[in-house]
């Protein structure tokens, strides 16, 4: 099958999917797209948003469409890297065994990630980097294709811990999940209070999945494209030829090169949804917000103004 036939398929099957989760999910289009760009391009993403807004069930939702092994974490206080990985135990024959942690699956939901301190956080860093984790100096590899799909409270709520900036920097997009509107609202709450279950298809593989990342791969992308895209990232870093004098003011850090390769992936795989057979430089604006809202830095001045970063993003687009 040539890559222009798949890409159409695609475009078929991302808006089945889209039906499919629409039948528990109500609205949040923006949010299950840049989900689904970050599984199309083996990316994770983080689920930004107060508690109740249905980011649990819209993962869930999501592995559920995809046929995918999910698991899920529920980050806490007390829990230790240990819980997450797995650990080594005697058997009968005083041999030790690995026995798998849940961080073994295909889609792992990293649930409150930022109630757990940042030891236990760490945990994840090999897995979502290397697609594997080392127990005992013996490295086991992880399942494929592997997601980590997390979700945080607002920095700002009781009890939790700012992800380390390590961390955060792996995942692809950080998502903000804003209130529904009132007319979406009345439909969450009557879908939620009656006694019917919608019924979920399972639309992809694992191995197809898996093809669809390969596919966004090999997509061609304009010079132009590039250099726009590696522009945009070098102008969030104070310091830098082509620095602003309003990032000057409101930045302490900027975004690495991972948020350049990212924009480029995430570019490819929206203009492929799309129907497109390249990216343009729309493609990249269209991704920017959730690739950088994460990998900018704010300083005490932007903090004292309430210079948020999307408001830094949108200037520097």
């Amino acid at each position: 099958m040539s890559d222009v036939v798949a890409v159409e398929n695609l475009v078929k099957k991302h808006q089945e999917l889209k039906k499919e989760i629409a039948k528990v999910i109500v609205g949040q289009e923006s949010v299950i797209d840049q989900i689904l760009l970050s599984i199309y391009t083996g990316g994770h993403s983080l689920l930004i948003g107060v508690p109740g807004l249905a980011k649990t069930l819209m993962v869930n939702t999501i592995a559920r469409t995809l046929g995918l092994d999910f698991k899920r974490i529920q980050f806490t206080p007390d829990l230790m890297p240990s819980d997450i990985l797995g650990s080594e135990v005697l058997d009968q024959n005083r041999n030790f065994k690995f026995i798998k942690g849940p961080v073994f699956g295909n889609i792992i939901l990293a649930d409150e990630i930022n109630r757990t301190p940042p030891k236990t956080q760490a945990a994840l860093l090999e897995a979502m980097q290397e697609r594997a984790v080392t127990i005992a100096g013996k490295q086991y590899r992880l399942n494929q294709p592997y997601f980590v799909l997390a979700t945080q409270n607002p920095i700002e709520q009781e009890g939790t811990y700012p992800l380390p900036e390590a961390q955060l920097d792996r995942f692809m997009f950080a998502i903000e999940l804003k209130y529904p509107s009132v007319e979406e609202e009345i439909q969450v709450v009557k879908s939620t209070t009656s006694d019917d279950q919608a019924t979920i298809d399972t639309l992809f593989t694992a191995d197809e999945i898996i093809e669809v990342q390969h596919l966004i791969r090999r997509i061609p992308v304009p010079d132009n494209v590039v250099d726009y895209a590696v522009r945009l990232v070098n102008r969030t870093r104070p310091g830098q030829e082509g620095a602003s004098e309003y990032v000057e003011n409101y930045i302490d850090w900027g975004a690495g090169p991972r948020a350049s390769q990212n924009l480029i992936l995430a570019a490819k795989a929206h203009a492929a949804i799309n129907g497109k057979f390249s990216p343009d430089i729309e493609d990249v604006k269209a991704v920017s917000l959730g690739i950088l809202r994460h990998r900018i830095l704010k300083n005490y001045k932007a903090e004292a103004e309430g210079i948020t970063e999307e408001k830094i993003i949108t200037e520097l687009l």
